[in-house]
């Protein structure tokens, strides 16, 4: 058994646990039905990569035979994704030239690149940089995707002449429908196609629609002879991919750089997501960094083998999971049966319209809009709904990096700006409810006398470290000259640096002139120890510090013969 490192997970998962013959069966049936869905798709999301259609089989096979063996999720469905298309599209076309071979080549690297990214950062621990995309940003972030592949799509279906970025194409598309430019065979069969697509769809189901329409479209072009009218797939080389280890260009590196880390990036958060929203619907945890691993080894494998980058398939698994699937088995069966298809039939699609590609690929993608997701942050956080929406607006004008780069660049500052300014409030006795409450939320509150419960709700630093004092300040000026003590309650406090460690001491020195006692309650031990190595805890007193807001309470009635019944006491 290989080990992987302590910080990416014990083992290394074998194949599959002992299972009963009714699983195995089960998932050679999934397996064999999952693989009439992944041909179709495979080749779609290979053209949308800019791609010939055999590459997209390619990077079917490999990464489900890689995962089978090392991923730990069970029923996780590797290969070509719709968020990764337009990255390996916008970085790979501007250098290929219009060369196919050269366009395999650089897809290739592109691969062999996130997979050695993915495994290092497993090994190194890093799939907390997943954190950096909130829901907004990846709901955002999908549909801006969904867009950006439609309208890519949009041309080879209706048979328009159109290029460029998305909305040039989308502007082309429509000027080219409104002037009836278009080619009509083409058009008929990608209005067709989709119709069927969207109709079988509700009717039964995703795989039977593919299916369906694909084989209809196959038949309907043999019968009416129409080869010669539309585009079509072509015969497919025939045979496994034979494994070659992909060079370029020092002049390409660059590029292809910038391009491997954001589809690593992308390839992960996705397949992480994906893969924890499935484990926890069992009560099963995945190791994210072993899910990491995983997911570079598949990539290499692509890169090795004529593929590109792939990622976990949020259309495809679903598929795995409703044909009845158990183990990781299932997958392995669906490669293997992809594999003898291009080994024995490979001319078998050769009639197959590229316009029903498309309508294939703008339906998977359409998949990726969530309405209601959309509905509830606009209800619940209007905030993050526009961020979302800034996020696809960013992807579709920009592209996927940037719009990616602009949305969490925007949410850091959303999350700075609440820390810089956060809520504050003071704390009062509220009678019939235990412990103190929010004076906004509780105006019938009553306060202790002479004592000034103060709450922060944000980690103190240099950027609100003048912003707390200031607050601070304007509350005990308010409070009146009876005020005796001044009490912290610190427990949303997760960090106080440098900065915010010298306001401190300088509202503690404002404080004494005034005759007022300064002192903290529940303040968690991490930071009261960056506060005693710094002198602070000595400087305000050791004895001023208390664990609880009622004993920091108490504390204060005993020392100033306050007339005051705790809480916990009545």
């Amino acid at each position: 058994m290989v080990r992987i490192g302590a910080s990416v997970g014990a083992r290394l998962p074998d194949l599959n646990p002992v299972v009963s013959r009714q699983a195995l069966r089960r998932d050679f049936v999934a397996g064999v039905l999952l693989s009439l869905f992944l041909v179709p798709v495979g080749m779609a999301y290979a053209q949308a990569s800019g791609l010939a259609p055999i590459h997209g089989l390619y990077a079917t096979i490999a990464p489900m035979v890689v995962y089978a063996l090392f991923g730990p999720s069970r029923l996780l469905v590797l290969g070509p994704d719709s968020s990764l298309a337009p990255l390996i599209a916008a970085t790979i076309l501007p250098l290929s030239s219009g060369d196919p071979q050269r366009a395999a080549t650089l897809a290739a690297v592109l691969a062999v690149g996130t997979g050695l990214l993915s495994v290092a950062a497993g090994f190194g621990g890093l799939g907390l940089l997943t954190e950096l995309f909130s829901l907004p940003i990846r709901h955002g972030y999908l549909v801006g995707v969904a867009v950006v592949v439609a309208v890519g799509q949009l041309p080879t279906l209706l048979g328009i002449d159109a290029g460029g970025e998305t909305v040039s194409v989308l502007v082309d598309s429509v000027g080219g429908l409104v002037k009836l430019d278009f080619d009509t065979a083409t058009a008929w069969a990608g209005l067709l196609s989709l119709a069927s697509l969207i109709v079988l769809g509700r009717l039964r189901s995703d795989l039977f629609a593919v299916a369906a329409t694909v084989i209809v479209a196959i038949v309907a072009t043999r019968l009416l002879d129409a080869g010669d009218e539309l585009d079509v797939v072509g015969i497919l080389p025939r045979g496994a991919p034979s494994p070659a280890f992909p060079a370029v260009d020092w002049s390409d590196v660059g590029p292809l750089a910038i391009g491997t880390f954001s589809i690593a990036l992308i390839s992960f958060t996705d397949t992480s997501i994906l893969s924890q929203s499935y484990a926890s619907r069992e009560a099963r945890h995945v190791d994210p960094n072993r899910e990491l691993v995983a997911l570079g080894l598949s990539n290499l494998a692509c890169g090795f083998f004529q593929g590109f980058p792939v990622s976990g398939s949020s259309s495809r698994t679903p598929v795995l999971e409703s044909a009845g699937a158990r183990t990781r088995t299932a997958g392995l069966i669906a490669a293997i049966s992809v594999l003898a298809f291009i080994s024995t039939a490979p001319d078998a699609l050769s009639t197959l319209p590229l316009a029903t590609l498309a309508a294939v690929l703008i339906v998977a993608v359409s998949k990726l809009v969530k309405p209601g997701t959309a509905r509830a942050l606009l209800r619940s956080r209007p905030e993050e709904f526009w961020l979302g929406l800034i996020c696809a607006a960013g992807v579709v004008v920009a592209g996927p990096l940037w719009g990616i780069g602009i949305a969490v660049g925007i949410s850091l500052l959303v999350f700075l700006r609440r820390s810089w300014r956060p809520h504050t409030t003071i704390l009062v006795r509220v009678d019939g409810l235990k412990g103190y409450h929010d004076f906004e939320r509780h105006p019938e509150g009553r306060q202790v006398p002479g004592l000034l419960l103060y709450r922060f709700d944000a980690p103190l630093f240099f950027a609100n470290a003048e912003v707390f004092r200031d607050d601070l300040t304007d509350r005990i000026r308010k409070a009146g000259p009876g005020l005796k003590r001044v009490v912290i309650t610190a427990e949303p406090i997760t960090d106080i640096d440098a900065t915010a460690d010298h306001a401190l001491l300088a509202v503690r020195d404002e404080l004494e002139e005034q005759g007022i006692e300064l002192c903290f309650a529940e303040l968690k031990g991490i930071v009261r120890d960056q506060l005693t190595r710094s002198g602070t805890v000595e400087t305000i007193g050791r004895e001023n510090f208390y664990p609880t807001v009622g004993q920091a309470v108490r504390a204060h009635v005993r020392a100033h013969d306050v007339e005051w019944i705790n809480w916990d006491e009545t």
